[in-house]
């Protein structure tokens, strides 16, 4: 059954973050769908250099820098992200709220024009290589709540995110994330690492929160409501403005939860995924109102790699979902991405 445009219900966007990255993520779309190209080709410009020597890591089957290191991880993150939200934006769709998870919610801000895209990119092209420079740590997934894991948290082992009542990530130095991934195994907890070689959301990062890139930078009210995973709520005008707000979030726990709780209070939502990965697609999923059928849920990516046609496939598949949302879409959109469409200067 298709809804009409009047039922559709409004559209936010939920952008991941650190753990959601992949070697080629998304990759599949580049050169194919014009507006993710084009957005992608502007961030990695903006860096120079740089920006060519990532664009060769983010499409090679090999990269040369791994994927999960963090000059490689959080960028790329932020640039996918990014992307895929100008597109579904390019495609006609005008998003009521975004929420981001991690690095995600960098590309939130600029897609809410907060930051300028490119501007913003040079903010995690710094903040990645401040955090490259401590030493190693990493994340921890467990099944539990933030109250049973208390008796095993020490020294800099904190709680780094919470992503639903009894989906909670800790964060902190190797060693000691290590001993306490060992307690909690032994404890019958179920854990696993999350892909990643810095502690995130951990004060053992706060010494590379700095704000010395925001110098001279110009910033905005967001255009588009932000809902923060740092404040669990929306974001006032006032906060989005702060540049202490925005450096220090890899120092923070992320409370996607608490977050996505608040924002689908809001009233009934189509909940789009714009980065690599399901993540925050399952996680919706479980949601009490996407149960009862409120609300809804849909990713733009595969579940997990699957190359690059099953990349476009699942762009088709989200664009239809819209499409029978009742949500219209306008100019290019997956219909028309062919190469023989394309280079004929096709339609939908």
């Amino acid at each position: 059954m298709t809804r009409d445009a009047a039922a559709a219900r409004p559209v936010a966007f939920l952008l991941p973050g650190q753990g959601a990255q992949h070697v080629r993520m998304a990759a599949g779309l580049y050169d194919w769908e014009p507006h993710f190209t084009a957005a992608v080709d502007a961030l990695f410009a903006a860096l120079g250099a740089d920006g060519r020597r990532l664009r060769d890591d983010w499409l090679a089957l090999q990269p040369r820098v791994s994927v999960d290191h963090v000059t490689r991880s959080q960028p790329l993150l932020y640039a996918v992200d990014f992307a895929l939200g100008r597109m579904v934006c390019a495609w006609g769709v005008r998003p009521a709220a975004l929420l981001g998870h991690s690095a995600g919610e960098l590309a939130a801000g600029a897609l809410a024009g907060v930051f300028r895209p490119e501007d913003a990119m040079g903010l995690m092209w710094d903040r990645a290589h401040r955090l490259a420079a401590l030493p190693p740590g990493g994340m921890l997934a467990v099944a539990a709540s933030p109250d049973e894991l208390a008796p095993y948290l020490h020294g800099d082992v904190v709680v780094g995110a919470v992503n639903a009542p009894r989906q909670v990530m800790l964060a902190g130095p190797a060693p000691g994330l290590d001993d306490t991934a060992a307690r909690l195994r032994a404890a019958g907890y179920t854990c696993r690492p999350v892909r990643a070689t810095t502690a995130f959301h951990s004060p053992a990062v706060r010494s590379a929160c700095t704000t010395e890139a925001y110098a001279g930078l110009r910033m905005k009210a967001p255009a588009i409501p932000l809902w923060s995973a740092y404040t669990a709520g929306r974001l006032g005008d006032t906060e989005a403005l702060r540049p202490q707000f925005w450096a220090g979030h890899p120092a923070e726990p992320v409370l996607f939860g608490p977050a996505l709780d608040d924002l689908l209070a809001t009233g009934a939502l189509l909940l789009v995924e714009t980065g690599p990965g399901q993540m925050l697609t399952g996680l919706a999923r479980r949601h009490r109102t996407v149960r009862a059928g409120t609300s809804a849920a849909v990713a733009l990516l595969p579940a997990r790699p699957a190359g690059d046609d099953e990349d476009r496939r699942q762009v088709r598949r989200a664009a239809d979902l819209l499409r029978a949302e009742g949500t219209p879409l306008s100019g290019t959109t997956p219909a028309s991405l062919t190469p023989e469409a394309r280079a004929a200067g096709g339609t939908p």
